[in-house]
């Protein structure tokens, strides 16, 4: 359908744009998740080096993005974007945290749009195209199965007039 090969790429234009800016600009991510990192640092044996960290998470939006719009996996990209932004929008968004008003505005804005984000990459996520999903393929094997099984195949002859 026309709209999808419009829509994923309209979609998935948001999500580049954020990780190309994760990418070019760590710091500023780096910044905004360490509140939720650096105490998580301190509990694991790991160091969590929060600027290459914010990249990485960058360089995955990025991939997604485009496997989102060029429609490649688009279904498994959809399910990684809103995963992927999850944590950002409550790690960079706390609007609940702050008593500045003009502040708490602005993260409020942020929050709902990165939700409304995350709901747009789900539905995307749902869209099987027209085509059956897993939940069919699933009722359809089970069907099959009870038709042309040991079970199935007695129970189609004793309910077989004769």
């Amino acid at each position: 359908m026309l709209l999808r090969h419009i829509a994923r790429p309209l979609l998935a234009s948001w999500f580049l744009l954020e990780g190309v800016d994760a990418i070019r600009y760590p710091t500023a991510h780096a910044e905004r998740a360490a509140p939720m990192l650096n105490p998580l640092s301190e509990r694991l044996p790991l160091s969590i080096e929060t600027r290459r960290l914010a990249q990485a998470h960058g360089a995955a939006l990025v991939g997604a993005a485009v496997m989102l719009a060029v429609g490649k996996a688009p279904r498994t990209a959809a399910l990684a974007l809103a995963a992927l932004t999850a944590p950002v929008t409550i790690v960079g968004q706390p609007f609940w945290s702050t008593r500045d008003p003009r502040l708490r505005a602005e993260y409020l804005r942020g929050f709902v749009r990165n939700v409304g984000m995350i709901g747009g990459a789900l539905v995307a996520a749902a869209d099987t195209e027209g085509k059956p999903g897993l939940a069919w393929r699933i009722e359809n094997w089970r069907a099959q199965r009870a038709t042309t099984g040991r079970r199935g195949a007695k129970a189609v002859r004793s309910a077989s007039p004769r």
